[in-house]
C-alpha cells in the first residue's frame, strides 16, 4: 500500500524548487495570484486543489510550457525564464492527459525521446531496459502501446519521462481517472524512485487521500492562490483538525469534491462505461 514513504536518508535543506510571486492572468481571469514556495531536493510535493485552483497553469510555467505574466522560477539552480533549455534538462514530465504515440510500441516511444535528449544509444538502450523492467513493461515493450491499458500508459509515461536522468519528476493529475488499485500501483513505483534514486517529486492532485498518504509537505491551492503549505502534521497543527478534508474545509470555506473531472475526464469515463 501506497503511502509508507518513511525515507531512510535526511533531506539536504537546499531547495531545488524556488518559485517568487508567480502570477499569470487570462483576460481578466487571475489564474495564479502571486503565490510563493519553494521544494526541497528529494522531497515528494503535492499541489492539492480543486479543478480550477491553479494547478496545472502553475506546472506549466514551471516546466515552461507557460510563461508567467510577473515572478521568478528557480529549478536545479536555473532561471527558468533565461535558461529554459537547462531547466528542461532538468525535469521529466507526465501530463494530464496522455501524450504518447499509439501507433508506436512501448519501446520505439522510449527510443524516440532518448534520441530527442540526446541521451548515448549506449545508455539510452541500458536506460530503457532498467525502466520499462522498473514498471513492469519490459516483457511487452515490442507491444502498439494502443492496446495498453490506462493504467500502463501511465506507467509508460513515468519510466519514459525518467529516461534523461532528470532531477525533478513533475506529474499532473497521474491516477485522474484511473482504478484504485491501479493508483496504488502508481504510487508504488514513483516512490521507490523517490527512494532509491533520491528524485525530487512535484505532483498535482485533487485526491485527498494521495496528498496525505505520498507528500512529504503539502501545499494548499485555491483560486489561484496557496492557502497553506506544511507537512500533514504541520497542516494539522495550524488548523486543529485531523482530516486532510477536514483542513480543507478549514482553510477555504469549502469542501473539495474528488469526484471532479473535466471534459477529457469524463469523456474516459463514458468510454470506459460503454466498453
Amino acid at each position: 500500500m501506497y503511502g509508507a514513504h518513511a525515507k531512510c536518508y535526511t533531506y539536504p535543506m537546499e531547495s531545488i524548487i524556488e518559485v517568487k510571486g508567480l502570477t499569470k492572468t487570462y483576460g481578466n481571469v487571475l489564474a495564479v495570484d502571486h503565490i510563493s514556495f519553494s521544494v526541497r531536493k528529494g522531497e515528494i510535493f503535492a499541489f492539492l486543489g480543486p479543478n480550477g485552483a491553479g494547478k496545472t497553469t502553475t506546472i506549466k510555467m514551471l516546466t515552461t510550457l507557460l510563461r508567467p505574466h510577473d515572478g521568478s522560477i528557480r529549478l536545479n539552480g536555473f532561471n527558468a525564464l533565461k535558461e529554459p533549455d537547462k531547466v528542461r534538462r532538468s525535469i521529466g514530465i507526465v501530463f494530464q492527459d496522455p501524450s504518447l504515440d499509439e501507433e508506436l510500441t512501448a519501446y520505439e516511444n522510449m527510443e524516440f525521446h532518448g534520441v530527442l535528449y540526446g541521451v548515448p544509444k549506449k545508455v539510452r538502450r541500458e536506460r530503457i531496459e532498467e525502466l520499462l523492467s522498473m514498471v513492469g513493461l519490459w516483457e511487452r515493450r515490442g507491444d502498439l502501446v494502443k492496446r495498453f491499458s490506462g493504467g500502463m500508459k501511465r506507467r509508460l509515461e513515468i519510466a519514459r519521462g525518467l529516461l534523461h536522468h532528470p532531477q525533478i519528476l513533475f506529474l499532473d493529475e497521474p491516477t485522474l481517472g484511473l482504478d484504485p488499485q491501479t493508483r496504488v500501483s502508481i504510487w508504488s513505483y514513483v516512490e521507490r524512485l523517490n527512494q532509491e534514486e533520491g528524485i525530487t517529486i512535484f505532483f498535482t492532485t485533487h485526491y485527498l487521500y494521495e496528498a496525505e498518504r505520498v507528500a512529504d509537505t503539502i501545499a494548499i491551492m485555491d483560486n489561484g492562490k496557496i492557502v497553506a503549505q506544511g507537512t500533514p502534521e504541520e497542516l494539522r497543527a495550524k488548523t486543529g483538525m485531523t482530516s486532510l478534508e477536514d483542513i480543507f474545509i478549514s482553510l477555504t470555506g469549502r469542501r473539495i469534491r474528488e469526484e471532479e473531472a473535466g471534459p477529457m475526464e469524463g469523456l474516459r469515463l463514458r468510454r470506459k462505461i460503454l466498453r
